[in-house]
């Protein structure tokens, strides 16, 4: 039996279900308080770039709690505390994306000041995330939200063009931390954005952008 701590340090892997049996029936999931994120380290830049490219055949070994803090920060967490801002940078400074984690326990919400994620619902949503198959079997499925309203005196349209342009630059980040991390990754855009959105829940100004999947090479 696992410990309370382990569990929520091994977010992606069964060991929850293991820990609370029925989790993914539940009405509620917990609160997962992330690992401190490795700030340091990695494979150089030059090194990163050169091994970066898109995986579209994931192995089901779950991420352990480590891998998906450091993962989470790289993507999109903050990088200077004084200010707030993030490792991805926004237009006009809106941070209006969001990063939701469908996994086949649940989905839950990154939430980077506290370094943690929240609950958002539970269940295995994944194939919902694209149109393609492996997306079922991916153990993480990141989705980029953005909200509408934090992009004021912006017109719609533009909207749409400024958070998908937001969106890519945190899978960038991603794709360079997989390379760093021996991961495998892939930025996907086939995927029914309306009918996932109702899936999740989002409200009217939300929508969702992109999705990409992450998990270890098959």
């Amino acid at each position: 039996m696992m410990t309370r701590r382990e569990a929520h340090r091994t977010v992606l892997s069964g060991a929850i279900l293991a820990a609370a049996p029925g989790l993914a029936q539940a009405a509620a999931l917990p609160i997962i308080d992330l690992p401190a994120p490795q700030t340091s380290g990695g494979k150089p830049l030059m090194q990163a770039i050169a091994e970066r490219r898109s995986v579209r055949s994931f192995a089901p070994r779950p991420l352990p709690g480590e891998i998906l803090s450091n993962l989470l920060w790289a993507a999109y967490g903050i990088n200077r505390p004084a200010s707030g801002d993030r490792t991805a940078p926004s237009w006009r400074h809106f941070i209006a994306l969001e990063i939701h984690l469908a996994t086949a326990e649940g989905v839950w919400r990154y939430e980077p000041k506290a370094h943690r994620l929240l609950p958002q619902r539970p269940g295995d949503i994944r194939a919902a995330t694209g149109s393609q198959d492996f997306v079922a079997q991916a153990p993480l499925n990141l989705i980029y939200v953005a909200d509408g309203e934090r992009m004021d005196d912006t017109p719609a349209a533009e909207r749409q063009l400024y958070a998908r342009v937001d969106a890519a630059f945190i899978g960038q980040n991603v794709y360079l931390f997989a390379a760093s991390a021996g991961l495998a990754t892939v930025f996907r855009g086939a995927l029914n954005a309306g009918k996932l959105g109702q899936i999740l829940s989002l409200p009217p100004s939300q929508f969702v952008t992109f999705a990409q999947s992450v998990g270890y090479p098959a």
